[in-house]
């Protein structure tokens, strides 16, 4: 391993986009969601937080009818939206061998 030198050290970190950072993070994507997302609840909450609070933007809300779109493959497995959005979201661990696994950090 080479030696990190001051003027390496006190370089500016670089900026990364959500996709960049989102590709620092293995992973094996199962075939099956391991979210759920109870449509007619999430239509009925108020503020819809879900689109907001997920990290990885994991939910979104489809333009045409209004359901709740589900990108789990995307998913850091925080568990933010288990707790904000209880409700509606019935979220599990990924079956073995699936999920995430963090590189750095």
């Amino acid at each position: 391993m080479s030696e990190k030198t001051a003027e390496s050290m006190l370089a500016p970190t670089p900026v990364l986009s959500l996709d960049d950072k989102l590709g620092l993070v293995k992973r094996k994507i199962d075939k099956k969601s391991h979210i759920e997302v109870n449509q007619e609840g999430f239509r009925t909450c108020p503020d819809q937080p879900i689109l907001f609070i997920c990290p990885a933007k994991v939910y979104e809300k489809h333009p045409d009818n209004g359901d709740c779109i589900v990108n789990f493959e995307n998913c850091l497995e925080c568990g933010t939206c288990q707790v904000v959005c209880r409700a509606y979201v019935k979220w599990d661990n990924p079956q073995g061998g699936f999920g995430v696994s963090y590189q750095f950090g």
